[in-house]
């Protein structure tokens, strides 16, 4: 309940409050103003024109409806609802994807594992890509942008995450393929990709971490007693479907990169080193098979 926003009730019939009223009652609530600020434009239908028309629109009224839409968007988003949900948006290396509470809300995190893709695929014409676990279509379709030469395929095993990636590819006019199935068992593939890439899921069974994301999916989150279940199973498949010279590059957790390493030299990659993100954590390991 809005225990704390009796003071900005409206009447249906003589809308009397405004834009400031509608932050000021966000802010009540403990929410962050960027984020007040966002679902209000989202409320409004102002979302594309930024947060420079919420300050230059202050002492606009706000309708009776859109003033119930508002503090319906507030409280959920202080329940800890993911904003990207809220406003059915999120930006990733320099994307505007649509995203919704079938996919995990792409995090700045993962631009480290697209960055090192972008690396690995430097000098190759018109590579063949695969991105597995693609969720939003996030990886998939910043490959696809920064190179659009490459031929890029993306799975999933979620019939909902493959409906938001087309659509995603779709919007953005990316030739990405995406085809269903448990990682690398999905009809249509090629049969070897110059690079395989993931971001799996990596966070153990009962961590208490999974309790701040209760409103993502939990199949894309959780893998198995030690989070390493769906790693292991994609560097087992992954050196059959790899080209000569092809790279496998997985994002993993914050203290599972020596993990992934040794997973990577039992099963015979080269190369094989690891990426830090923003925070400086490693995030991201990878190898590459021998050229010959």
């Amino acid at each position: 309940m809005f225990a704390s926003t009796d003071s900005y009730d409206i009447d249906s019939k003589n809308t009397t409050a405004t834009v400031a009223d509608a932050l000021r009652a966000a802010a009540t609530l403990g929410l962050d103003r960027l984020d007040a600020q966002l679902l209000l434009l989202r409320v409004l239908g102002h979302e594309d024109a930024g947060r420079a028309w919420v300050l230059a629109h202050d002492h606009d009224t706000v309708a009776a409806a859109d003033w119930a839409r508002f503090l319906a968007a507030c409280e959920r988003r202080a329940t800890g609802e993911p904003l990207a949900y809220l406003v059915g948006r999120k930006e990733f290396f320099g994307l505007d994807l649509r995203v919704d509470a079938r996919v995990l809300v792409p995090r700045p995190d993962t631009e480290t594992l697209v960055a090192w893709a972008l690396d690995a695929l430097a000098g190759r014409q018109a590579p063949a890509v695969l991105d597995l676990g693609t969720g939003s279509g996030a990886i998939a379709l910043a490959i696809q942008h920064a190179r659009p030469d490459a031929r890029v395929d993306a799975v999933d095993a979620s019939e909902g995450a493959l409906a938001v990636a087309r659509d995603n590819a779709a919007r953005l006019g990316l030739a990405v393929q995406c085809f269903g199935g448990d990682w690398l068992d999905a009809p249509g593939l090629r049969a070897r990709y110059d690079l395989i890439v993931s971001n799996p899921p990596y966070i153990r069974d009962g961590d208490p971490h999974l309790a701040a994301l209760t409103h993502e999916p939990l199949s894309a989150l959780a893998a198995g007693p030690d989070g390493m279940a769906d790693l292991r199973a994609i560097v087992r498949q992954a050196p059959d479907r790899l080209a000569p010279g092809g790279w496998l590059l997985l994002e993993h957790g914050y203290d599972q990169a020596a993990a992934v390493r040794a997973l990577l030299a039992d099963a015979g990659f080269a190369t094989i080193g690891s990426r830090r993100d923003l925070a400086g954590i490693e995030r991201c390991s990878g190898g590459r098979l021998p050229a010959s």
